[in-house]
């Protein structure tokens, strides 16, 4: 597209394929002037002919970005005068996707401002759509911390990811990992919970045979699987004290010892780190060290909990649904949403995935309505927040709703379960 109006246009125009993003040329009244070749490719034509506006063409609005109650990077780089980025939810061809976009204004030699180049980058680690592959939501909460993980991804900055236990922080460490650099080398993952002195040393650093009793072996750390790539340790604050200060030496200098070796080696990995706990209190309660904490804590990311934001319960319920019973696609009614979006959610976005996987199982037609979600909250509620039900029960439960689904076709239900019919008939006990 181009509707150049000046031979200053023109030559505006023309610099848009020097950008290796795509890019658009707007006027200060929003009318989109040109686009270049990497935004046709990813965006589409837009219609000649006619006058364009950027968030008519973006969004579908009938008026500026904020005066519909969004963040407007022109808007407030007209008034600065500066470049600005905002995280955006824009209509694709392929529906509606989060986008990082960038506002650059181009001034006259006599220093008006007449143009802006506008940089469209889209993040590929958040999907405002249903999706089984990558972080979901639309929320505001949810858009500021995509716009941060775009932001923090690229660098080798360490991170520290705060927030309740259940929110995923494992799936935004994995998309900071995704948008970094060392997004094709590994992301290897300590669950710092539990861990003994000893146990945490050899998982991190691994050990050499006859370390000790039982090493019969040598055994590479997930310090060493992670070079190149990106350590996240999960969990953080329950490393135990004497261990923080081997931490702390691998991470300002890179190097370790594995158990039992004399031999020192070195690492080159970005960290991430995460944990619902609060650690400053525990640095002034002298359980985790204060150079140890400002060493991690480069740049805190607050992962919002689903309290936070519950107009995202529609799209995770959906994703979640799919991942849940990926053979066997499963709807859930607007009643059930609205049911869902009432409840607290202490447990975050691992209790709504428990409650719909319960769902799942009581549900006889294939679809969720508010009757089933209602019976799958009260037996959470009867049971208490820590009631287990036993995985034998829960998969009968599960392989009987498929014979119901499917009406008694056990072929079918092998094929949905996974399993050879043999051991369908055997789990049914059968014979």
């Amino acid at each position: 597209m181009q509707i150049i109006a000046t031979d200053t246009d023109r030559a505006m125009a023309g610099m848009l394929e020097g950008y290796d993003a795509p890019a658009i040329l707007v006027t200060p009244d929003y009318r989109i002037l040109a686009t270049n070749e990497r935004y046709r490719e990813r965006f589409g034509e837009i219609e000649t002919g006619r006058v364009a506006h950027c968030y008519a063409v973006s969004h579908g609005y009938d008026r500026p970005c904020d005066q519909a109650g969004e963040d407007c990077p022109l808007a407030t780089a007209l008034e600065s005068g500066n470049r600005t980025r905002v995280l955006h939810i824009h209509q694709t061809p392929s529906g509606q996707e989060h986008v990082d976009v960038e506002m650059l204004p181009i001034f006259n030699d006599d220093g008006t401002l007449s143009h802006f180049v506008e940089l469209l980058k889209p993040v590929p680690t958040a999907s405002a759509q249903v999706s089984t592959q990558q972080m979901v939501g639309r929320s505001k909460p949810f858009n500021t911390l995509v716009e941060q993980i775009s932001r923090v991804g690229p660098s080798d900055a360490s991170v520290l990811l705060l927030g309740e236990s259940g929110t995923g922080k494992e799936l935004v460490a994995q998309a900071i990992h995704d948008s970094s650099r060392r997004a094709e080398k590994p992301m290897v993952t300590l669950e710092c919970a539990g861990l003994t002195e000893s146990l945490f040393e050899s998982e991190l650093f691994g050990h050499v045979k006859g370390a000790f009793t039982g090493a019969n072996y040598n055994r590479q750390g997930l310090v060493a699987s992670a070079d190149g790539g990106t350590l996240f340790l999960d969990e953080v604050g329950d490393i135990p004290l004497p261990q923080q200060v081997k931490l702390l030496r691998l991470i300002e200098t890179g190097m370790y010892r594995p158990v039992g070796s004399a031999k020192p080696q070195r690492s080159d990995f970005r960290l991430v780190c995460a944990t619902h706990k609060d650690l400053w209190r525990l640095v002034e309660q002298g359980e985790f060290r204060q150079d140890l904490y400002f060493r991690i804590n480069v740049f805190p990311l607050a992962v919002p909990s689903l309290s936070e934001r519950r107009e995202d319960i529609a799209l995770l319920a959906r994703s979640l649904l799919g991942k849940i019973q990926p053979h066997a696609p499963v709807a859930i009614t607007e009643d059930a949403i609205a049911v869902l979006q009432k409840h607290d959610f202490p447990g975050n976005i691992r209790e709504l995935r428990n409650v719909l996987a319960r769902a799942v199982i009581l549900s006889d037609t294939g679809t969720i309505d508010a009757q089933t979600v209602a019976a799958s909250l009260s037996i959470a509620a009867a049971r208490g927040p820590e009631a287990l039900v036993d995985l034998r029960t829960l998969e009968r439960d599960y392989l009987q709703n498929l014979l119901r689904q499917f009406d008694g076709d056990k072929a079918r239900v092998a094929r949905t379960a996974g399993i050879s019919l043999r051991t369908l008939y055997r789990k049914l006990g059968a014979t």
